[in-house]
């Protein structure tokens, strides 16, 4: 069984405060050009989205740069329920996983508390699985951090990518999946609104 892990783009999920939201119109109709088409706008870190170094550092490796093999892979779904700091053991982590994070928070996405109350990484725990040599984190969350964003740079420095704004691992919460995140290719892209799924082995 697969799990979609992604927000939908649509006129209703929030982007970071200080950034556009997206807009779909409808373009064309099939009752009036014989055919369905759509206008869509939204900046490179709307919905669930996965950062790049490029996002926080201008000479940082961009996500077109990088070759899908490191898009599939397993993930260890961590339950970081009840946290607002997030610190967890790494055991079981491989080399090479994707860790994402369950806080239970996407289902606030709604509501102004998505981005005033988010639970965020503790620096120990970063450190942890950035020794433990992880490819990318995930998280139910806006960011893994708050302004002035330590460990975005402690993460890209390691070439770890970030994905935000993930939704549905509550049904994964403590268990190794089979992932598959699907970014827009965006010539020289800091990061790109992607489709997430997952299921168990």
């Amino acid at each position: 069984m697969l799990y979609d892990l992604s927000l939908p783009i649509n006129n209703q999920v929030p982007s970071f405060p200080g950034t556009p939201g997206a807009t779909v119109e409808q373009l064309a109709t099939v009752e009036n050009e014989g055919w369905n088409s759509k206008m869509v706008s939204f900046n490179s870190h709307h919905a669930t989205h996965i950062d790049a170094p490029n996002h926080m550092n201008k000479h940082g490796k961009m996500l077109d740069q990088y070759p899908v093999e490191k898009f599939i892979g397993e993930a260890q779904v961590l339950d970081a329920r009840g946290m607002k700091e997030i610190d967890l053991p790494v055991t079981g982590i491989k080399k090479g996983d994707m860790v994402f994070l369950c806080t239970g928070h996407s289902e606030f996405i709604l509501k102004p508390e998505y981005f005033s109350g988010a639970p965020v990484i503790s620096p120990g725990f970063a450190n942890k699985l950035v020794e433990a040599g992880i490819s990318i984190i995930g998280l139910d969350a806006p960011s893994p951090d708050n302004a002035p964003y330590h460990l975005h740079h402690l993460f890209f420095k390691h070439d770890i990518l970030i994905v935000e704004n993930l939704t549905n691992l509550i049904p994964l919460a403590g268990k190794r999946v089979k992932c598959t995140i699907a970014p827009l290719k965006i010539e020289n892209a800091d990061g790109a609104p992607c489709r997430v799924f997952a299921g168990y082995f």
